[in-house]
């Protein structure tokens, strides 16, 4: 009572638990009222044994088991009803726990009462089988309790303790348990705080308690603050947490109170309320006002909130690495899409990843996503194959073509229909196309040039570089100018296949032409 006097007299952000840290502790047992003590007076039994016989049969299950912890085959009703009914028996008339507490470990467990039932022999009265059982083979009752308060076989078994098996004998896990239960914390949200903040539970008895009420003298209700407990449990670990009492003056002073705050919390979620600070104090140092931060804010928690800033600060990060200077990312906030920021940002990525498998430069990239970080986000783009398939376009064609039109990228988003891409393709294909060959030695509108026409794939400046790269390699100009009149189809194939076959595979060339008026060629193969 001396220590709860001095709380209440004390400033608000002076923190008790400094005080009690290394004196209570553990340093002796302390008497105290057990959540799970027995009112009849019955002593209740004490074994030592390390492994219980129903953990070594569950491990032999799991063995069997689907491999993602589940145990195949489905029980009935009847026999699961039977079975929950002789461990609660177990629980509440052998082991001496609070008839509450054992009701919740034998209902809320289906894992372990799964494996309960495939470790006892199966009868047609499942009920007094694993009340047989139960009465010569103790359960390490640890992974019911764990289970029971939400946590799953993966995220409990590394948390049971080394030498106990019986609850009672951990009476600060069981005291601190009962604080988080008559404080208003659902059972099944506890396992959250045990796992992300297990030493509360270690608490000597007044500590806990005396946490919560601190927070309380700071102005939060008792509703606001079970859902921040729930949130991020760390809040009871230390002083007063400095980052999240600054974050609520904060957000208090761009209008927003605790119960907007509570909405938009998630308790499946676990908050950073220092980085929560970083992004607000971030958005400000780039120019946002109060009044525009709260606005922003207002209209998209989840800026905020959203992996506790993360992917904000991913977005900017991202933004600023091709680039983007601070006033242009300053104004991508102010006009922020009605998207949620995790869905921004992977479009965003989406979308460079697209630019850059169709062989768009690192230049180009950048300049698009400087230009247009707001369509870019907004765009849930189709796969790439897909896009290349349904607007019936080359990679390099389209790169051009979205670099002059990068407007174009919110047609082909998910659930919109593609038609071929007409960007006067046809004209501008061909005109290139019979400029080349007119370049090249072809007689203009004869039927050697009418076929050329038909058989080159690709365009002009396609047709000129496929030409340059033979050139390249060693053959002369005249030399290449009759290799493609007499077979035109060696320019469909792309650069890197024509580099390839000159390269590799002589019968190549000699395949195309009859060489025996170009004796110039012939030591290129020797």
């Amino acid at each position: 009572m001396t220590h709860l006097h001095k709380l209440r007299t004390a400033s608000v952000l002076k923190w008790v638990s400094s005080n009690f840290d290394e004196n209570h502790l553990r340093s002796a047992r302390t008497p105290i009222q057990l959540i799970g003590y027995f009112p009849n007076g019955q002593t209740p039994r004490f074994y030592k044994t390390e492994r219980s016989p129903v953990t070594e049969s569950c491990e032999n299950v799991d063995r069997t088991s689907t491999g993602n912890g589940k145990i195949s085959g489905r029980i009935s009703r009847a026999v699961k009803k039977e079975a929950q009914a002789a461990l609660l028996d177990y629980l509440y008339c052998t082991r001496s726990l609070h008839f509450v507490d054992a009701e919740n470990m034998s209902k809320n467990t289906p894992h372990f009462l799964k494996k309960l039932i495939k470790s006892a022999d199966n009868g047609k009265k499942i009920g007094q089988t694993i009340a047989r059982f139960l009465r010569y083979h103790p359960i390490n009752e640890f992974e019911p309790f764990f289970e029971s308060l939400g946590l799953k076989p993966p995220e409990y078994v590394p948390l049971l303790p080394d030498k106990l098996m019986f609850l009672i004998d951990d009476d600060l896990l069981l005291h601190n348990y009962g604080v988080l239960c008559h404080y208003g914390i659902a059972r099944n949200k506890i396992g959250k705080i045990y796992k992300e903040a297990t030493e509360v539970f270690q608490y000597q008895v007044g500590v806990l308690l005396s946490k919560l009420q601190a927070y309380e003298e700071l102005g939060l209700s008792q509703s606001a603050l079970i859902k921040f407990v729930v949130a991020s449990p760390y809040l009871l670990i230390g002083d007063a947490n400095a980052s999240f009492l600054k974050l609520l003056g904060k957000l208090k002073s761009l209008g927003f109170e605790i119960s907007w705050i509570q909405r938009n919390l998630s308790e499946e979620n676990s908050y950073n309320w220092s980085r929560m600070l970083e992004v607000l104090s971030f958005l400000s140092k780039m120019g946002c006002s109060d009044r525009q931060l709260g606005e922003l804010i207002g209209q998209h928690p989840d800026i905020l909130f959203e992996a506790s800033g993360e992917r904000t600060f991913s977005i900017i990060g991202f933004l600023l690495k091709f680039g983007s200077r601070m006033s242009q990312v300053y104004s991508l906030f102010l006009q922020f899409p009605r998207i949620q920021v995790m869905k921004f940002g992977l479009n965003l990525r989406k979308c460079f990843f697209f630019l850059n498998e169709i062989g768009m430069k690192v230049p180009g990239i950048g300049k698009i996503i400087r230009s247009h970080p707001l369509l870019l986000g907004s765009c849930a783009l189709k796969k790439t194959n897909t896009l290349l398939l349904h607007l019936n376009i080359g990679k390099k064609s389209l790169c051009r073509y979205i670099q002059e039109n990068p407007q174009e990228l919110k047609h082909w988003v998910l659930g919109r229909r593609l038609r071929p891409l007409d960007w006067g393709n046809n004209l501008r294909s061909k005109t290139e196309k019979a400029k080349f060959l007119l370049d090249i030695g072809f007689v203009e509108n004869s039927n050697k040039m009418k076929e050329a026409l038909n058989e080159f794939q690709g365009n002009g400046w396609e047709l000129q570089e496929r030409f340059d790269c033979i050139v390249e390699a060693g053959f002369d100009h005249e030399e290449v100018c009759q290799m493609v009149k007499v077979s035109p189809r060696i320019l469909s194939l792309s650069k890197d296949v024509i580099e390839m076959k000159i390269f590799s595979c002589k019968s190549f060339v000699l395949s195309l032409i009859n060489f025996t008026h170009l004796p110039k060629i012939s030591y290129l193969w020797n």
